[in-house]
């Protein structure tokens, strides 16, 4: 009996079309790898806005990626407000808050209708365990995600709501670059009270801020839409804010 023929573009596709191309396509792994992923994957059924895809104090069964659709991660403090940790884009590992204690630390809420792929993570780690080029991407996911958090931390340290809210867009088009969209151009899929509450900031602050960006031509705003203009002034915000300020006085 023949060998079945693996049709490679055909599941390199497949794993593009449920977002794990962070995982495998970048990572140099070869046809077995790929199929031995491919094979543990659930694609869940739609996830509805404002529905919750694990909660705090869960066990750690499993990872999740959005084919599309975007989550916000919520954490609940004591006196009961909500507090914005994190948001994930589509082709972004959600679960990764687990790994040290295996119990979910947070929330995660759709933030729009979203399509859902669940890697069970002790299979998982049984194929990365046996495929080096998966058990190395998952690292840097690792990483990236962790990158994250600290990048998080530099925006809540930062003195000047200005500052707080370029470098959130700036991070957040590094982003969308990062899984193949523009960078240029996108759509918020979180509103300005869930910006609000990952900066820290009241909600009328983040409205003047974007307001502000728009006045002086960094950005333009269309409801949820951004559209970056000065990519640099939105870096010299984002990174350097004395020399943006500068620039301001020497140009008023």
């Amino acid at each position: 009996m023949a060998t079945p023929v693996l049709d490679l573009q055909t599941l390199r596709k497949g794993c593009a079309h449920c977002s794990l191309q962070q995982l495998c396509l970048p990572a140099g792994i070869g046809v077995e790898g790929l199929q031995q992923l491919d094979s543990i994957v659930r694609r869940r059924r739609p996830i509805a806005r404002g529905e919750t895809l694990f909660r705090t104090g869960d066990d750690l069964s499993a990872v999740y990626v959005a084919r599309d659709g975007a989550f916000k991660t919520i954490s609940i403090s004591e006196d009961g407000e909500e507090r914005v940790v994190g948001f994930h884009l589509p082709g972004e590992l959600i679960g990764l808050d687990a790994l040290g204690d295996e119990r979910h630390r947070c929330d995660a809420v759709a933030l729009t209708t979203a399509n859902v792929c669940e890697v069970p993570f002790d299979q998982l780690a049984d194929i990365a365990s046996q495929v080096p080029g998966l058990q190395h991407q998952l690292l840097r996911v690792i990483g990236r995600s962790v990158g994250r958090d600290q990048d998080h931390l530099d925006m809540l340290a930062r003195r000047q709501a200005s500052e707080r809210i370029a470098l959130f867009l700036h991070g957040l088009a590094e982003r969308f670059r990062h899984i193949g969209q523009s960078d240029a151009q996108f759509k918020l899929p979180m509103s300005r009270e869930d910006i609000a509450h990952f900066l820290g900031l009241a909600l009328e602050t983040v409205s003047r801020g974007f307001t502000r960006l728009q006045e002086d031509g960094v950005i333009e705003v269309d409801g949820r839409r951004i559209a970056i203009l000065d990519r640099v002034e939105l870096d010299r915000l984002a990174h350097h804010p004395e020399a943006a300020d500068a620039r301001r006085r020497v140009s008023n």
